[in-house]
């Protein structure tokens, strides 16, 4: 039976058909046209390296120099267009009410009142978003610390467990995501390993993503097993960098076990803990993947992220979604700065001289 779009549909680029002598002109000229645009892309680039090296050269700069700034030229554009420009474009539509259907029309800060006074949803959301990352960032830094010690002893095998605890970090986190939306279905492999214990004390089976009261545990649970691992192996590799002389020294002064580990390992691991812990404030802030994926139907249980998305490409509201970004920036920016701002009292840098 025919399909419409049988190109699309039958693996082949867009516009080929899927009958046999009809399939190798479109077939060609698709890969032509992408072979052209790649090259063409290519030489301009090429073409804008060489120019700029020599404009450079003509007003002055060294030869290696102007060597170097035409070589990070690529770079330097796609920070300009993919970044610096969406960033400052972000800000104005902010204050604009913008679909992508008509022109942007100014508006002053509306978009911000009506978040602050008049979106109740954005209030939930927010709790939401911040309770997960209050909970989640402490137990994977505190659950990662122990593995890490643990796997930091004599144990056999030990590239095997890193690559055990490492795997959920490698796996694409759509596919993860997908699989965690089936293990905790009503009827999902969680509740059906656990359903002798509701028995036994006479529960029924907790609806994981549909219960507003269960939606956070739920994604706790899943943001600890995707992280964990990935803490774990960065924490075990602060432990293995340090020197064993600090160790034999607190011996030999007769420090115990756990003063050693409170006076040398800690302090010395100061600085991996909080490259963790910034990482995974910022990661839990922007949670988003598993989340999209999930679908719940809860309310309660919706990422800043997803609100973000559900604002720009379902209601199609590009400059109250564009606050609502601008928001959670701010939000990031200031949990940031204040670890940073308390690192100088606990984090310990070897070779910085005591204050």
């Amino acid at each position: 039976m025919p399909t419409a779009g049988g190109g699309v549909l039958n693996g082949l680029p867009p516009g080929s058909s899927g009958g046999v002598a009809g399939r190798g002109a479109p077939v060609f000229g698709w890969y032509t046209q992408t072979l052209t645009d790649y090259v063409l892309v290519g030489g301009a680039i090429f073409i804008a390296m060489f120019l700029s090296h020599r404009v450079l050269r003509l007003l002055g700069v060294g030869r290696e120099a102007a060597t170097g700034y035409a070589l990070i030229l690529p770079w330097l554009i796609g920070l300009v267009v993919w970044t610096i420009g969406p960033f400052i474009a972000s800000f104005y539509l902010s204050f604009t009410d913008y679909t992508i259907l008509r022109s942007p029309e100014w508006i002053g800060a509306d978009n911000y009142v009506e978040m602050f006074t008049g979106d109740r949803r954005f209030w939930e959301v927010l709790r939401f978003t911040l309770g997960y990352s209050i909970i989640n960032v402490p137990l994977g830094l505190v659950g990662a610390l122990m593995t890490a010690t643990l796997l930091n002893q004599d144990v056999k095998g030990l590239g095997i467990w890193r690559t055990l605890f490492y795997l959920p970090a490698v796996l694409p986190a759509a596919a993860t995501a997908l699989l965690w939306r089936w293990m905790l279905a009503s009827d999902g492999l969680i509740n059906q390993m656990f359903s002798p214990v509701y028995s036994l004390v006479g529960v029924e089976r907790p609806s994981w993503l549909t219960n507003p009261d269960m939606v956070l545990p739920a994604y706790i649970l899943m943001g600890l097993w995707g992280v964990f691992g990935a803490n774990t192996i960065i924490l075990l590799a602060g432990l293995k960098n340090i020197p064993r002389d600090l160790y034999d020294a607190a011996k030999i002064d007769g420090a115990g076990r756990w003063s050693i580990y409170l006076n040398v390992t800690l302090p010395m691991l100061s600085s991996t803990l909080f490259y963790v812990l910034i990482i995974g404030i910022i990661a839990s802030l922007q949670t988003f993947t598993q989340a999209f994926f999930i679908q719940h139907t809860a309310r309660a249980g919706t990422f800043m992220g997803v609100y973000i998305y559900e604002e720009a490409f379902q209601r199609n509201n590009m400059g109250y979604a564009s606050a609502l970004g601008w928001i959670m920036l701010i939000i990031i920016l200031c949990f940031t700065l204040l670890v940073f701002k308390s690192s100088s009292a606990w984090v310990y840098y070897e070779g910085e001289r005591a204050k």
